[in-house]
This record gives C-alpha cells, sequence and structure tokens, in this order.
C-alpha cells in the first residue's frame, strides 16, 4: 500500500508541474510498477497502478514508448491472455481519443506489442476495432502509421477466415491515406503480413489478386474522363507488392518443391536478379524462409521451366493462363495518351517479369504479347483498322516487358519491335500515339536514347515516306531529353537529311522538331543551322506556294516563339510571320487564306505575351497585325475588333515608351489601359485561342 501511494504522489505531483517524474528516473519506475502490478493481489489497486504507468508520462518520446511498451510486453507474458485483456486493454482504450498524439501513438503501438498475449477472440474483433477506429478517425499521421504496422502484427496472428473482408476493406482505406508514410508503412508491413495470411488461407490467388484487378477493371470502365488516376495508382502499387509472395506461392508449390536440399554447392543467388523490395518484408528470400532455400529453389525453378514444362504446376498455370491474359486484356483498354495509366502500368510488368525471371518472361509473357500484337508484313491495315497497335499494349510492353533484361539481344528485340511498329503505324495510316507514347517513357530514362536514335535512323532511311515522315515527327520527342552532344551529332543530321528528301511531306514533317531544338539548346553553332534550314523554308521560291508547309511554320514558330531566345524571336520569328501575314493578304484560294488567318491569330496571341522590343514592334509585329486584321475584316469582324484592341493597346504603349520604364521591351499582355479593357480584352481572347478549328468554324459562316 505504501508503493501504490508512493506512485500515486508522483503522478500527482507530474500532473500539477507538468513535467516529468522528479526523482526516480523512468527506467527504474517503469519495472517497479510493474512488478507491483503483476503481483499485487487486489485487482482494483492493480488497475490504478497500470492507470499511473499509461499516464506517467505527459508526452512520451520514443525511447519512453519503448520502455514502456517493454514493460506491458513483460507483464503480458507473466500474468496470461486472460489478465492483459482485463487489465491492460482497458488503459489503453480509454486513451484512444487523448488530446496528445504521443499518447494515441503508445495505444496503436501497444495493440500490436500486445498482439501475441491477447485471448485470439479479442485480437480479431476488439483489438482490430480499436484500430479501425483510429485509422479512420485520428489526425495524425504518426498515429495512423502506428496503426498501420499493428494492424500488419495483427494480420499474422488473426486465424479466422472471416476477417478476410475486414483486413481487405482495412488495406484499401491505409492504401487511400493522404499521408505517404502511412502509405508507405501499408506496403512495408501490412500487405506482407496480409498476403501471408492469405496465402495460408489459399486466398492470395482465388480472392485478393483477383478482387484487386476487378477494381482496376471497373475503374478503367468509367471511361477516360472519368478515370481516378489516384485510386489507379494505389490498386496497381498494391498489386505490385503482391508480386514476391505471389513468386513464393509459385515456387512453394511446384513440382520440384520436395527435391530442394540445401547441401551441396549452392549458387548465390544474383545481386540484380529480382527488384529492390519495398521493405525486408517483400524480399522473396525472407517469405521463402532463407536465401539458401531460395536460391536452391531458383535453380530448380528455371530448370523445370526450360526443359520439363508446367504440366501439373497450377500455381504457376494460373498466372500463365489466368493472370496474364487478364492484364493484357486490361491493358488493351487503357487510352494510350493516359501517360500515369502507361507509366504505372510498365512498371507492375517490370517488377513482375523481373520477378518471375528471364525464362519465363521470354517463354511465357513475350509470346501472349506477341499474339496480340500482331506484327508482321501482312498484318498491315491500310484502312486504320488494327486497333490493339494504338493502344497502350504497345508502350507497356515496350516499356515494361522488353526492358526487363539489357543483354544484345534483348535490345535488338526492342529495336526491332518500336522499328516495326513504326512501320506498321506509318503504312496503315493509323495514329502515332502509341509509339509516341513508348518514345516518351524510354526516353525519360538516357540509357536508352541511342536506341531512340538507332530506331529512328531506321526510319530515315526507309523506302517508304510514310515511315520518313514519322521518323522526322518523332524526333521532336527525343530532342527536349537528349543532352545536346546527342543532338548535335545525331539527331540534327538525321533532320537535315529529312529536309532534302524528295517527298515534300517529309521535308515538312522536320518543322516542328527544327523548331523545338530552337526552344531548347544553347550551342550556337547549332542554332545556327537549324535557322538557316528554317530561313530556306521560308525563302526558297520552291516553297512559295507550299502552303501545308506555311501552316506548319506559323503553328511551330506560334508554340516555341515564347520560350525561344528573344533574340531569334525578334530577329527570325516575327519578320517571318509579318511577312506571311502580308503574303497572306494576296492569297485568292479563300480556304486556304482562312488556314492561314487561323493559325496566325494562334501564333499572335501566343506571342503577345512576349517582352518585346520598341524597333520589332514597330517594324515587324503591328505591322503583322495589321495584315492579319486586314483579313479580319473581310472574313469575320468579330475578329477584327479584337485584333484592332490589341493594336490601339501596342501603338499606346509605343507612344508612351519615353513614360515607361527604359528596358526598351513591354509584355503586351500586361500593358493594358484599365481593367474594363484588361477583362475584355481576355475574355474574348480565350474564346478566340481556344482552338483554331472554332475560328475557321467562325470563317466558314461568312461565306
Amino acid at each position: 500500500m505504501m508503493i501504490q501511494m508512493f506512485f500515486c504522489w508522483r503522478l500527482a505531483y507530474c500532473e500539477k508541474e507538468q513535467h516529468p517524474l522528479p526523482g526516480l528516473c523512468h527506467k527504474e519506475l517503469i519495472p517497479l510498477i510493474l512488478c507491483t502490478a503483476c503481483l499485487h493481489p487486489e485487482p482494483k489497486e492493480r488497475d490504478q497502478l497500470l492507470h499511473i504507468l499509461f499516464n506517467l508520462i505527459k508526452r512520451p518520446d520514443d525511447e519512453q514508448r519503448q520502455m514502456i511498451l517493454t514493460g506491458c510486453v513483460a507483464f503480458a507474458r507473466h500474468v496470461g491472455p486472460t489478465r492483459v485483456e482485463a487489465e491492460l486493454l482497458p488503459q489503453c482504450w480509454e486513451q484512444i481519443n487523448h488530446k496528445y498524439p504521443e499518447r494515441r501513438l503508445l495505444v496503436a503501438e501497444s495493440c500490436g506489442a500486445l498482439a501475441p498475449y491477447l485471448p485470439k477472440e479479442i485480437r480479431s474483433s476488439l483489438v482490430l476495432s480499436m484500430l479501425q477506429q483510429m485509422l479512420a478517425e485520428d489526425k495524425a499521421d504518426m498515429v495512423r502509421e502506428a496503426v498501420v504496422k499493428s494492424l500488419g502484427i495483427i494480420m499474422g496472428y488473426i486465424d479466422d477466415s472471416d476477417k478476410y473482408s475486414q483486413g481487405f476493406e482495412l488495406m484499401l482505406l491505409s492504401l487511400g491515406d493522404p499521408s505517404e508514410r502511412v502509405v508507405g508503412a501499408v506496403h512495408q508491413v501490412f500487405i506482407p503480413a496480409f498476403a501471408a495470411w492469405t496465402t495460408e488461407l489459399g486466398t492470395l490467388q482465388t480472392a485478393l489478386i483477383p478482387s484487386l484487378l476487378a477494381r482496376i477493371e471497373k475503374l478503367l470502365m468509367q471511361g477516360d474522363h472519368g478515370l481516378d488516376e489516384h485510386k489507379l495508382h494505389v490498386f496497381l502499387t498494391a498489386l505490385q507488392s503482391l508480386i514476391p509472395p505471389l513468386f513464393a506461392v509459385v515456387l512453394q508449390n511446384a513440382p520440384f518443391t520436395s527435391r530442394a536440399k540445401l547441401n551441396g554447392d549452392i549458387p548465390t543467388i544474383e545481386v540484380t536478379r529480382f527488384p529492390r523490395p519495398a521493405s525486408p518484408l517483400q524480399d522473396v528470400a525472407t517469405i521463402i524462409g532463407s536465401r539458401e532455400m531460395l536460391s536452391a529453389l531458383l535453380l530448380l525453378y528455371d530448370y523445370q521451366l526450360e526443359h520439363e514444362g508446367t504440366t501439373g504446376w497450377d500455381s504457376l498455370l494460373w498466372v500463365v493462363n489466368q493472370l496474364l491474359p487478364q492484364l493484357i486484356e486490361i491493358v488493351g483498354r487503357i487510352n494510350v495518351t493516359s501517360s500515369t495509366c502507361v507509366h504505372e502500368f510498365s512498371r507492375f510488368f517490370w517488377r513482375l517479369c523481373r520477378t518471375f525471371g528471364k525464362i519465363f518472361t521470354n517463354t511465357k509473357v513475350k509470346p501472349q504479347f506477341q499474339e496480340i500484337l500482331r506484327l508482321s508484313e501482312e498484318n498491315v491495315d491500310t484502312s486504320g483498322g488494327n486497333d490493339i497497335l494504338c493502344k497502350a499494349t504497345v508502350p507497356i510492353y515496350a516499356t515494361g516487358v522488353l526492358t526487363c533484361y539489357n543483354q544484345d539481344e534483348d535490345r535488338k528485340l526492342l529495336v526491332g519491335f518500336l522499328e516495326d511498329v513504326m512501320t506498321t503505324l506509318s503504312l496503315s495510316h493509323a495514329p502515332l500515339d502509341s509509339l509516341k507514347a513508348s518514345f516518351v517513357e524510354l526516353g525519360a530514362n538516357p540509357v536508352y536514347h541511342e536506341l531512340l536514335l538507332t530506331v529512328l535512323w531506321y526510319g530515315v532511311v526507309h523506302t517508304s515516306a510514310l515511315v520518313r515522315c514519322t521518323a522526322a515527327r518523332m524526333f521532336e520527342l527525343l530532342v527536349k531529353g537528349v543532352n545536346e552532344t546527342l543532338v548535335a551529332q545525331r539527331v540534327v543530321p538525321a533532320l537535315i537529311t529529312l529536309s532534302s528528301d524528295p517527298e515534300i511531306s517529309v521535308r515538312i514533317s522536320t518543322i516542328p522538331a527544327f523548331g523545338t531544338i530552337m526552344e531548347t539548346v544553347t550551342q550556337k553553332e547549332l542554332l545556327e543551322r537549324v535557322k538557316m534550314q528554317l530561313a530556306s523554308f521560308l525563302e526558297d521560291p520552291q516553297y512559295q506556294d507550299q502552303h501545308s508547309l506555311h501552316m506548319e511554320i506559323i503553328r511551330t514558330f506560334g508554340r516555341v516563339g515564347p520560350n525561344a531566345e528573344p533574340r531569334f524571336r525578334d530577329e527570325f520569328v516575327l519578320p517571318h510571320l509579318h511577312k506571311l501575314a502580308l503574303a497572306n493578304n494576296s492569297q485568292t484560294v479563300e480556304n486556304k487564306r482562312i488556314d492561314i488567318a487561323t493559325q496566325l491569330f494562334e501564333a499572335y496571341s501566343a506571342l503577345s505575351c512576349c517582352f518585346i522590343s520598341e524597333e520589332v514592334m514597330v517594324n515587324h509585329f503591328l505591322p503583322g497585325l495589321r495584315c492579319l486584321r486586314a483579313d479580319m475584316e473581310q472574313l469575320s469582324p468579330e475578329h477584327e475588333g479584337i485584333l484592332s484592341s490589341m493594336i490601339k493597346e501596342c501603338e499606346i504603349k509605343v507612344e508612351n515608351k519615353g513614360m515607361a520604364d527604359a528596358q526598351g521591351s513591354m509584355s503586351i499582355a500586361s500593358s493594358l489601359v484599365g481593367e474594363d479593357a484588361k477583362t475584355k480584352f481576355l475574355s474574348k481572347m480565350g474564346q478566340l485561342t481556344t482552338s483554331g478549328a472554332m475560328l475557321a468554324n467562325v470563317f466558314q459562316r461568312k461565306k
């Protein structure tokens, strides 16, 4: 009784002074409290002592919480499950909504630490409910992170199969948490533990993975505009975390498992054999039991695949005959323009193929993709009917499967595949989005730049002008990511070759790439070469009547002009736009005049936000706008009014130059006089620049 009175006095002093207990240190107090609580014959007194323990420190830090948890575990081992349930759990329950997150954190950690020492019915009911409540309601990231880790521990002890659904929903709930640290804990602890439990239940392949796939399919069925990319990321990363346990199931249920022996010379597993796991619990060796056992199984696994086949190997046959076809079918439904989806699925297939190994990838994965893609000359459909080549299947196969291994034969296969896709799409007059997506995904890694340039050179020297046009347009995607040395040595020479192609369509196709070089490269000699080529397109008499070429140049100037070097913009872009606008005034073919006027309006709208010197403003920008206004007067008075507003504001700015800042340059967009005029101008500009086609439609109505 005297000891208990001492504890109560200490606790009262602590709460009054808002200071840790004086005198005895926590390392001395905690064992003393717990020993007394263990041995005291009166339940009421024990309850008070445990209350003191949980309230011993106002806001316990990491070390102090570990001391308390260690003490609680020692108490639980000594007194048994019944007293843990009756005496310790109520203390946790009391503090589940405590105002200090450190105290709630202690509760969350206690639930996991005490799990092995609780009655099994309590683990899967009360404790699981407590953790579920905290996961859903607690506002502190660190508390929810601890909850997720404790849930992982609880999953390791639950043997009630009816709790599977609750566990699955908890996994999804925690994966959707806004905190990265919480989601990280899910992948590090919860999913490996939940996967181990479902493996014991035999539901990893029959329930868990199919449930995630069903949710992914449902998301994709909502359509491109309604696709929740965050949810897709959540489901796919969860599926990705299940690859190691799935592979472990395949090994542990193989025909050769009983023959695996640890004696004798077992080669060590190469460091690069498996992708780096998110945590030790996702390491295949950890799941199997040891690296030695995994190594022994891998030897038998590769031999079985190469020489004896998959007969009777149900776990692997499920992967080959059910999982892979379903995944490939899902991939075929993805809009290829969704770069996020392409990237996520590419990562998933890469990890799947790397985990299951090269023989599996070559004999089971690649043939299924190749059968669907059907890349051969006899399958070229000039009507563009080979739809699968226009889907995300192409970039996901290229970047998720063909990049898994990096031997010469692997790189040759990737190069050949991309060449075949480029050829087939070009000859079929099909959209190039799938090829572009492949280049964007691969181009993000400098390792593949040389390989992509090899593919494009194949297109540069191809006998078909259609393929050469495609190659020219694909260079635009590479320019921004490739270093300037490669641009100078490989890209510009290829574009110069194409710019003198016998077919005018090929020459026109080089213009966007030349424009992007002017926008991104800094080497003066390189810029001069490109500038000379663009000047040739604009000034050579043979291109005087090339309407498509002029359209492409104006479109490119509007796109790259705002980001290009100011000198290039002032000395090259704006003077040539002026010339094109002047020439369009005398265009007699109305459709062509409409096209050029539409494109010029888009270009001038983009360039109006740039700083332009007074000289260029007076000599080129204003005269170009006036030429364009002359077209608008005949084609669309409404748009002529907008241009008149632009011209007026430019003229006012030039007249007031002496009173403006002495920098010698200005921004048209910021020079509007008065808020009303600015609002009116921007409102009209927004209506007119959203779509060139919209402006063209207005012209059509004026006919």
